[in-house]
């Protein structure tokens, strides 16, 4: 067993096999640790994410080495057949790498059961182990942006079905249209840890993913109506955390401090939802008294009443509405998410106990141009607070921005000059960026050590901040939206209290990475409880 550093208050617990992260699973449920606030299973790996003011890390980890990993854990029984239509972009390349015809890939994929070992990566996402182990391929060198829902797919000896469109380098052999992830059920996600799975060839030739009827809302009346959106806007709070177990992340918002201050200046809880504004231009036209503000991004704000007169506006101050006034926020000249928040806050239904949107999780939709926005009554009234509301250093474009950094936990995966570039070099934000990660560039790739070169490292927890460096070199920081498991080796996380600066990081912006902790991972033998460190 080691122990591998992630961030200020998550460790990785690396195992010797599935066997025995199901057993130590099993074990944590059973007998809980007080200070654990979740626990992410995957292939070999525990990721466990604590609290430091009620646990103490050494403390969590001499608990964890006493406990037992050699027992089993009993399957549900329950048993789930697949159709698949085998027309997978990849298909063939399985077949070339493990030298087979196609056909005969789709006759030994279908030809055994798979059992669910755990859920991670995105909501209803199941790694589904056993089968026929011949099938066992590398993912991609390089993770696809945009993966069809549906989609099945297979790497390093695991077979899954995508639930919903999402990023994903895994290869893919083939589509179904049997829903993984169904808010509507009692139970959303079809596949659960202990079932089996069997893929069976499809009669239709198409296969088609029914839109969730959670992504059609009934748009409410409200006060507020939404006339102009140039980027995507979103209801967004704090999300939901807790929510692991089911294969859904936090999500919520991109800068947490500032939806809190857009909350504090109306006299809201600072966890109440509010609308994230990406990049802008937003404009909302207003039919009854209100009191509104935003916070985060920098840029120019201006009213326009009745009568047409248009005076400007603070960002960062309440704004006291009347019907007919339209509130219009510009393009922002530093950072890229604003946080419009009305006094009571927006009356948006709540779903798995918060109201943020989650495409991943099909939850919510994009704001369009005539939605009305629905605010809730307020009971109680509560000082506005300027207090940390101003935006401070909102990053620009072209300008470097240092993000600090845990190294680990898989910094031993390159080699020395890389760990020094990866510090040393400076990385942009490209255009690809969004929710899920901010995909960076460099002007030199990082490469492997001698020792990992060419092999697959088994999908393991992710955290908000990872940074994950596929085969090609150039790092994925993983956002509020990312996956809850990934397969890539992950350098470093950025610390907990630089997250929000980075997801404030347009494109073009330059990001050096300062280390605040260096890679240090500690072995256990559980069998004399013994603990020996090393670097």
């Amino acid at each position: 067993m080691r122990v591998l550093p992630v961030n200020l208050n998550t460790i990785l617990i690396e195992l010797d096999d599935l066997a025995q992260t199901l057993a130590l699973m099993a074990s944590l449920q059973a007998e809980t640790i007080a200070g654990i606030e979740e626990i992410v299973p995957a292939a070999r790996s525990l990721l466990i994410r604590f609290s430091p003011a009620v646990a103490d890390q050494n403390a969590l980890v001499q608990d964890i080495a006493r406990r037992r990993i050699d027992g089993t854990v009993e399957q549900s029984g329950r048993r789930i057949e697949i159709p698949v239509i085998y027309n997978g972009e990849d298909l063939e390349e399985v077949g070339r790498l493990v030298g087979i015809s196609a056909d005969e890939v789709i006759r030994r994929h279908t030809g055994t059961d798979y059992m669910v070992a755990f859920t991670g990566f995105a909501p209803g996402f199941a790694y589904l182990s056993g089968g026929d182990q011949s099938l066992n391929v590398p993912r991609r060198s390089s993770p696809r942006p945009s993966i069809p829902a549906g989609s099945v797919a297979l790497a390093g000896g695991f077979s899954a079905v995508y639930p919903q469109t999402s990023p994903g380098g895994w290869q893919l052999i083939g589509i179904t249209d049997m829903p993984m992830w169904d808010l509507a059920r009692e139970q959303p996600a079809l596949l659960q840890p202990g079932d089996r799975v069997r893929f069976t060839v499809a009669d239709s030739q198409k296969a088609t993913m029914k839109p969730s009827p959670l992504m059609q809302e009934e748009r409410r009346i409200g006060p507020l109506r939404m006339r102009k959106s140039a980027r995507l806007s979103l209801f967004q709070d704090l999300g939901r955390p807790n929510q692991a177990k089911q294969g859904v992340s936090v999500s919520g918002a991109m800068d947490k401090a500032s939806l809190a201050a857009a909350n504090r200046l109306v006299g809201n809880e600072g966890s109440e939802a509010c609308i994230e504004i990406a990049y802008g231009v937003f404009e909302v036209v207003c039919s009854s008294e209100v009191l509104v503000a935003s916070a985060g991004a920098q840029g120019s704000a201006e009213v326009t009443d009745s009568y047409g007169t248009t005076w400007e506006a603070s960002r960062s101050a309440p704004i006291a509405l009347v019907p007919g006034d339209i509130l219009k926020l510009g393009e922002p000249e530093a950072g890229v998410y604003s946080y419009l928040a009305v006094r009571g806050g927006f009356d948006v239904p709540h779903v798995l106990g918060s109201s943020s949107t989650d495409f991943m999780a099909k939850i919510g939709r994009p704001l369009m141009a005539g939605d009305y926005l629905p605010v809730k009554k307020s009971t109680t009234v509560r000082a506005s607070s300027w207090s940390k509301a101003l935006p401070v250093g909102m990053p620009k474009p072209k300008e470097i921005s240092i993000l600090d950094v845990v190294m680990g936990p898989r910094s031993d995966w390159f080699s020395q000059a890389s760990v020094n570039l990866f510090t040393s070099q400076l990385w942009s934000v490209t255009a690809q960026s969004n929710r899920v990660g901010l995909r960076l560039l460099g002007e030199t790739s990082l490469t492997r050590s001698q020792e990992k070169e060419g092999k697959e490292l088994a999908s393991e927890g992710t955290v908000r901040g990872a940074i994950q460096i596929p085969a090609a070199g150039q790092p994925i920081l993983f956002m509020t939206d990312h996956p809850l498991t990934g397969g890539y080796p992950v350098i470093a996380c950025v610390a907990e209290y630089h997250l929000d600066l980075a997801g404030q990081l347009p494109i073009g912006a330059q990001v050096r990475f300062r280390p605040v902790r260096a890679f240090e991972a500690m072995e256990i033998d559980n069998r004399r409880g013994t603990k020996t460190s090393s670097a």
